[in-house]
């Protein structure tokens, strides 16, 4: 078969010439054109994201560190913009009579150690001359710093630059020194502001993690105790710290997390905790928090000596444990800091606090629409006008009312969040029930749960009730009792299969554990808490003798 000038194609049996309009030819060419230009546009797209800026390509190609000052200053330009990023600066000299640069990041620069060293240096007798490698013998002998490390790698030395060291590199030297001398900038330890205590410590955890690594230090004084350091993100190189004590967290549990970290391959990490937990823990659109967030370091201490291991990302004023388990979420320092009967009547106040948050609404709407089922010790229960709008709508309103109140405090300066709650609590909540458009008890069993909910220790889980509860109430305003009574269902099997790194999420109820609810239920005294909690699975399980 061949296509004939006209525009036919030849069938080559019976001479017939099959012709097909030259439209249609048209169109089918310029498919085909467009086809193939898609083609090219998505591979262009393709290599446009596979290939390297020429910052990347350049670190790859200077392993080694150059032996000449020029060509050295030129890869610099090339890889971190020196000459064209104001706080990239150089900074040459001579001392003993070799030519000497130092390459720092001014916004991270210690001006004092720098100086000092500087002028230590001075000292040196300009016709003095060092021998073959000099740059040994300023680490050993002309250098004053306590922190000083030699390296031969353009990749590391840059790294360590844009960390906030200082480099030192000696002409002629196919190596530089890295000095320690940086200041970043951040705030001193101040009392948390989500866990807050009536007595103890009132420092919490900063930006910086060296802060918060010597706050966790100043408390467990264990030479076993191991903090590893690696750094996440192509571009943000962000510091994520691992701490446990060596010979009682579990190995296994150890290497998952240290692999889930390595494994992480991503651009960077700007939003530091949030962004790891979302790399290494598959929750997906799970609204339950599969690890525990803290700014507390004596809370990180105590987790680390039962077994648990915490996971510290620099500029993140939290710490993570893992693993965690939904009633770790709902304990609080405050317990353990009063005796152990007042620690646990404070306990069972927060519980029921977080069930009424859950199941207090529901269970009135379900009352209010079926009397029948309510038992006759609640008779008060009810409502007898049910407002011009209905009651699940009041509901919904009221519920989108209180996210929008806690959003608008958030946002608000701190001088106007008092002026700002009172508007829009008590004048706006008024107005509405004087009008008619809701009743009061929508407005009472809200401001319960909505205490409740404040009241619960993990503001995680604490958004994550309220969504349940908001499942609740459309359950029992579509199918009454029976969505009530299925989704609860749905909930604890939901909750009964998700794992933290391994460990039930329900633990110590499902499955269950005598010893360990009782601890969850009552503030035992700590002479009675002699083991550790079976769940970490700890290579030594008794913390007192017996």
């Amino acid at each position: 078969m061949e296509t004939t000038e006209q525009g036919g194609v030849n069938d080559g049996h019976a001479g017939r010439q099959m012709k097909f309009p030259k439209e249609l030819i048209r169109k089918a060419s310029v498919r085909k054109e467009s086809s193939s230009g898609d083609e090219r546009d998505a591979r262009h797209r393709e290599e446009k994201e596979i290939t390297p800026s020429a910052s990347e390509t350049a670190r790859k190609t200077s392993e080694r560190i150059p032996d000449e000052l020029e060509r050295w200053k030129r890869q610099l330009t090339e890889t971190i913009g020196l000459d064209k990023s104001f706080e990239v600066q150089v900074r040459e000299m001579i001392f003993g009579g070799r030519k000497v640069a130092l390459l720092f990041l001014s916004v991270f620069a210690k001006d004092t150690a720098l100086t000092e060293i500087i002028k230590r240096l001075t000292y040196l007798d300009p016709d003095s001359s060092l021998d073959s490698d000099a740059l040994q013998s300023f680490l050993e002998c002309y250098v004053p710093a306590v922190q000083v490390q030699r390296t031969d790698s353009f990749p590391e030395m840059v790294d360590g630059v844009l960390m906030g060291n200082t480099a030192f590199y000696v002409d002629g030297q196919s190596a530089a020194l890295m000095i320690d001398a940086k200041s970043f900038p951040g705030r001193n330890p101040e009392q948390p502001s989500l866990e807050k205590v009536v007595r103890g410590s009132q420092d919490g955890f900063t930006e910086t993690l060296l802060t918060n690594v010597a706050l966790i230090r100043r408390r467990l004084r264990d030479p076993n105790l191991r903090f590893e350091i690696m750094k996440v993100g192509r571009r943000t190189q962000t510091d994520v710290c691992i701490g446990y004590i060596d010979d009682i967290a579990n190995t296994e549990l150890v290497e998952s997390i240290r692999d889930k970290i390595r494994a992480i391959d991503i651009d960077g990490l700007p939003l530091a905790d949030k962004q790891l937990e979302e790399m290494t823990v598959s929750s997906n659109w799970n609204p339950f928090p599969l690890v525990r967030y803290t700014e507390r370091p004596d809370v990180v201490a105590a987790q680390l000596l039962d077994g648990s291991v915490t996971v510290i990302v620099d500029t993140s004023p939290s710490a993570i444990l893992l693993p965690t388990t939904y009633f770790d979420l709902v304990q609080h320092a405050e317990e353990n800091r009063q005796n152990p009967f007042m620690g646990s009547y404070m306990r069972w106040v927060r519980y029921l606090g977080i069930l009424a948050s859950l199941v207090l609404m529901p269970l009135w709407f379900l009352f209010n629409a079926n009397p029948s089922m309510r038992p006759e010790w609640l008779w008060f229960v009810g409502t007898d006008k049910a407002g011009q709008l209905p009651l699940i709508l009041q509901f919904l309103i009221a519920e989108v009312g209180v996210d929008l109140l806690r959003l608008a405090a958030v946002h608000t300066p701190a001088p106007l969040v008092t002026a700002m709650t009172l508007l829009s609590a008590i004048l706006i909540g008024d107005i509405a029930v004087k009008t008619g458009l809701f009743v009061n008890e929508v407005i009472l069993y809200m401001a319960v749960s909505a205490i409740g909910m404040f009241a619960t220790p993990s503001y995680e889980l604490g958004l994550a009730n309220r969504i349940i509860r908001l499942g609740l109430l459309l359950a029992v305003f579509f199918f009454q009792e029976i969505g009530f009574v299925i989704l609860v269902t749905a909930a604890m099997l939901y909750l009964a299969f998700k794992r933290s790194f391994n460990a039930p999420y329900l633990w110590p109820f499902l499955p269950f554990n005598a010893v360990a609810f009782r601890n969850i239920l009552f503030r035992m005294p700590l002479s009675t808490n002699k083991k550790r909690l079976s769940i970490y699975r700890t290579k030594k399980n008794r913390k007192q003798p017996v």
